[in-house]
């Protein structure tokens, strides 16, 4: 598996948006409010990847397995749309991309990565958890009185 900065002369834009799509697709009709996955256009995925940093993993014959996008906080290295093609999930791709973004904190001096996962995903709480991630929140989308998603970090040491 070979990890890459998409500042590298990405081009496969349609491709990662297919991608995070299809990883994101499972949470349809489990969350609420739906997923930000859902207004990613080609557009503003290249802004979003221009605006932090995304890595991108691919497999020997260069097929898209997953992404992580990371952005600098003053303290913290944020990482969002984690996304593992659903044909590679299990198989370290999630992991990879997330020790790398820890890499990316560790550079800039950051002290801690910082994520953020809906309340109904109990799944990805324990993965996160198994992973070094501790529950530090929990949080409402704006017009929500509920609980909508815990935030999470993973010290670095």
């Amino acid at each position: 598996m070979d990890i890459s900065n998409v500042n590298d002369g990405f081009g496969r834009w349609d491709e990662l948006l297919k991608l995070i799509c299809e990883a994101f697709a499972y949470m349809d009709g489990v969350i609420d409010p739906p997923s930000s996955a859902h207004a990613l256009t080609l557009e503003n995925l290249r802004q979003k990847a221009n605006d932090e940093v995304c890595f991108v993993a691919c497999d020997e014959n260069g097929t898209l397995l997953g992404c992580i996008f990371c952005k600098a906080e003053p303290a913290t290295l944020y990482i969002g749309k984690l996304a593992v093609s659903p044909l590679a999930q299990g198989k370290g791709i999630g992991a990879a991309l997330c020790a790398v973004a820890e890499q990316t904190a560790q550079q800039l001096g950051l002290k801690a990565l910082r994520l953020q996962t809906r309340i109904e995903l109990v799944g990805n709480h324990g993965t996160f958890g198994r992973w070094g991630f501790v529950k530090t929140a929990e949080r409402s989308h704006a017009g929500y009185q509920r609980i909508t998603y815990i935030e999470m970090q993973k010290p670095l040491f």
